[in-house]
């Protein structure tokens, strides 16, 4: 096994579990078009993708259509959705764990980075991360693969082989693959064994947890 010194995280269905917040703003998005949603787990696939991508995907928008969608969006997450989301129960005590095994900690999120800051500043997460990177809110820096390799260079890392990539979704795998930095898919999010298998993850563990006793 690698012993891997620089762990970059995901944030939603990662390190806390946004479902509430997020599809309730996608909903808000939505009544915009005059599209009503009767069950909210049909929104569950909008959390950990880019969110144009999802609306063009889903919903068949056009790009300048799902761009506004976002706008819409932002409207209801940034004073109300970003709150409510919940810490995974573990997330605490792996973070905790890993800081003290002498890890250097990044949290590596497609959701805008001002937005991922003040949740992790509100759940009082934010301590554990020596750097905490997202996506830019003109969508320049919005894809998973540019996130990472931001945080890789932000950090300043010269040897890939010792960084490990932590998510729930395919894109961060895939995103950590374009990086040539290994991975591993946690099931506690939203995106299930067979997706995170397709990708290619080096590893996969039930819960957050799961990856302290990787040996890592």
């Amino acid at each position: 096994m690698i012993m891997y010194d620089i762990l970059l995280f995901d944030l939603d269905g990662t390190l806390t579990d946004p479902a509430e917040g997020i599809t309730n703003s996608v909903m808000h998005a939505l009544g915009k078009w005059g599209i009503e949603v009767s069950d909210r787990r049909q929104l569950y696939s909008f959390i950990g993708p880019p969110l144009v991508d999802s609306f063009m995907k889903y919903y068949g928008f056009s790009l300048e259509d799902a761009e506004r969608s976002v706008e819409y969006y932002r409207e209801y997450f940034r004073d109300r959705g970003l709150f409510e989301n919940t810490v995974y129960p573990d997330t605490v005590e792996t973070l905790d764990a890993l800081k003290k095994m002498g890890k250097k900690l990044i949290v590596a999120t497609s959701k805008p980075e001002v937005f991922a800051k003040r949740i992790l500043e509100h759940f009082q997460l934010d301590g554990f991360f020596d750097l905490i990177v997202g996506a830019t809110m003109d969508s320049s820096r919005v894809k998973k693969g540019d996130v990472i390799a931001y945080a890789l260079e932000a950090f300043g890392v010269s040897d890939r082989s010792r960084c490990l990539m932590i998510g729930d979704r395919e894109h961060d795998i895939l995103g950590a693959k374009e990086n040539r930095i290994a991975s591993v898919g946690v099931l506690c999010g939203y995106g299930d064994r067979a997706e995170l298998s397709a990708a290619g993850a080096d590893y996969i563990v039930s819960n957050l947890g799961d990856i302290l006793a990787l040996g890592i």
